[in-house]
């Protein structure tokens, strides 16, 4: 019994480990912002015309900034939100402007 644990831990150790791919973009029109300086999902996939919304769980006034284009989207205090409607397909980065090294995050619009 010992050996299949082992192994079993192994195994998920090796999945897990480094070099593993990182998750693609979640589908979702929902971006929350825990209590730990990151947005959750941070890369998510949506339709176009969707209107996504980001809402600040977190402790710190934190924001959102479209990075390519500069395009501020809005700060938000604990427990608020900001909305974006995405009409064009792409791919647009994101970033906390408080906390860019941070919080970084991708919608891609198709």
């Amino acid at each position: 019994m010992l050996a299949i644990s082992v192994s079993l831990l192994l195994s998920v150790a090796t999945c897990a480990g480094p070099g593993a791919s990182a998750p693609g973009p979640v589908a979702t029109d929902h971006v929350d912002l825990p209590r730990s300086y990151l947005f959750s999902p941070a890369d998510i996939t949506v339709a176009t015309g969707t209107t996504v919304t980001w809402t600040n769980s977190d402790q710190f006034t934190h924001s959102v900034r479209l990075i390519d284009g500069d395009r501020m989207v809005g700060e938000m205090r604990p427990g608020q939100s900001v909305t974006f409607t995405f009409a064009t397909a792409g791919t647009y980065r994101y970033e906390c402007t408080f906390h860019p090294q941070n919080m970084k995050g991708t919608v891609t619009v198709r």
